[in-house]
């Protein structure tokens, strides 16, 4: 039992001394764009790259480094769809159900990925390993049902194909 206490116990201190490293180049960041000429959105974006989201005491400290209100933080966060305030997996999968997308099956291209992750839209896999999400349009009509993976782009994608994508991203 001790043994698993001491495992624990490193774990939990690596994380901690992980959130500070983190921490630590939120500000830098913060110092290289404060500035710039309307900062805000530029270090909200660089933040959660750094990040993979945007937890709440990295918005505070944002705010109070570039001198804005919070409220102005929250309101950019929630203006935009880009900005997740929530953990994400380290890949995103977006399928497009935009009108072609939608009409050439990727409704079911989507509930496949679904059944596969064991997720619904708008969530993360318990390994944060994947996050699933809907496009309305990635302008690529003719290629439909239109899938991303981060900045790859599956076209003509089949429901049986949706394991063998999953699996390229499985672990990396």
């Amino acid at each position: 039992m001790s043994t698993h206490i001491c495992e624990c116990e490193a774990k939990a201190k690596a994380a901690q001394e992980e959130e500070a490293r983190l921490y630590k180049e939120l500000d830098k960041i913060i110092a290289k764009h404060k500035e710039v000429k309307g900062p805000l959105i530029q270090t909200l974006h660089a933040a959660q790259e750094l990040f993979g989201w945007l937890p709440e005491q990295a918005q505070a400290r944002i705010a109070k480094g570039l001198d804005v209100p919070l409220s102005e933080v929250h309101g950019v966060l929630s203006f935009y769809s880009f900005f997740t305030t929530v953990p994400r997996g380290k890949h995103t999968i977006r399928v497009c159900l935009g009108t072609a997308c939608y009409v050439r099956g990727g409704k079911q291209v989507l509930e496949k990925f679904e059944h596969e992750l064991g997720i619904s839209v708008n969530n993360t896999t318990e390994d944060r390993q994947f996050s699933l999400e809907v496009n309305r349009c990635v302008g690529a009509c003719g290629l439909a049902p239109v899938v991303t993976v981060g900045a790859d782009i599956y076209r003509r994608v089949k429901v049986d194909k949706i394991p063998e994508i999953i699996k390229k991203y499985k672990g990396s």
